[in-house]
């Protein structure tokens, strides 16, 4: 079972065989006895990469499970003395990765030295078991999973001064039909409306569909779009709070509540036990706690 998961996680018979110390013939005639052994291909080839069949991909997510329950099972005979060990796989969106949780992941490894950490700085499919842990913006994905709050956090309108003195400041979210909005096009959300909760009386919410002349998928080219004026952004406190500072971005329709936008960090349950996901959790709420947003 690891040596499929180290299989799965390189794509490559002889970078699988490389980091076991093994030939990659070798590699190839323990993947084909487990496949003949099965009944099954695990496995489909071409002269490029690897790819798991469906088989393939059942045997990795049950395999996964295993490896961690066995290596919880060890921790908790032995009393969890010592160092945690072992490979972490954490998930973040690509910027708040660069810059927040790849430097946590710096000091983690200093301090634990024998757990290796796989950072991906993409959003998976909600139900993909590649990860360990994963660090999510807004409400928890699934009630199945451990979601584990890390700081307070809300989506922010913002312009540059420059855009607002040549195209005006909207006062109300209506007005924004008549601006040039940059639209952040992530996940499943809907793409091309912004929606409104006004703090006023009767918390009215409304939903407004954007004429958006700028769109992309990274949130830190939609920023910089911002910063040379060519339009208005919503975007995380924690992603713009260093430019609402400086100066650099104006925030606007500050009266308006935008979707909650918390920072939580979100686990399967079978992995509560695990040391090395405990200390990671506990070494990002550590950091959070006393850190503000931009910092």
């Amino acid at each position: 079972m690891a040596f499929f998961c180290l299989l799965a996680r390189s794509a490559s018979l002889s970078a699988t065989a490389r980091e076991l110390g093994i030939t990659t013939p070798a590699a190839s005639k323990r993947l084909s006895q487990m496949e003949a052994r099965l009944g099954v291909q695990l496995v489909s080839r071409t002269t490029r990469r690897l790819g798991l069949t469906d088989e393939g991909q059942t045997y990795l997510a049950h395999a996964r499970r295993i490896l961690d329950d066995i290596a919880a099972m060890e921790q908790a005979v032995a009393g969890m003395p010592g160092q945690p060990q072992g490979l972490l796989r954490i998930n973040a969106t690509l910027g708040f990765g660069r810059s927040h949780i790849a430097p946590l992941i710096a000091s983690f490894v200093r301090r634990h030295p024998q757990i290796q950490v796989q950072l991906s700085a993409s959003p998976p499919p909600l139900v993909d078991d590649s990860f360990d842990l994963c660090i999510r913006f807004g409400e928890p994905p699934d009630a199945r999973v451990i979601a584990r709050r890390l700081a307070p956090n809300r989506r922010l309108l913002c312009a540059s001064a420059a855009y607002l003195a040549r195209r005006g400041t909207p006062a109300t979210p209506r007005e924004l039909m008549q601006h040039d909005c940059i639209d952040i096009r992530q996940g499943d959300d809907t793409h091309g409306v912004w929606r409104f909760t006004h703090n006023g009386p009767g918390r009215k919410t409304e939903a407004i569909r954007l004429r958006d002349s700028l769109s992309t998928n990274d949130g830190e080219i939609a920023v910089g779009w911002a910063l040379a004026g060519l339009g208005i952004v919503m975007r995380a406190e924690w992603d713009v709070a260093r430019y609402l500072r400086s100066g650099r971005l104006v925030q606007v329709l500050a009266d308006h509540a935008t979707a909650p936008a918390d920072i939580h960090v979100v686990y399967p349950q079978r992995h509560a036990a695990t040391q090395r996901v405990q200390r990671f959790v506990e070494h990002l709420a550590r950091h959070f706690d006393t850190a503000a947003p931009g910092f």
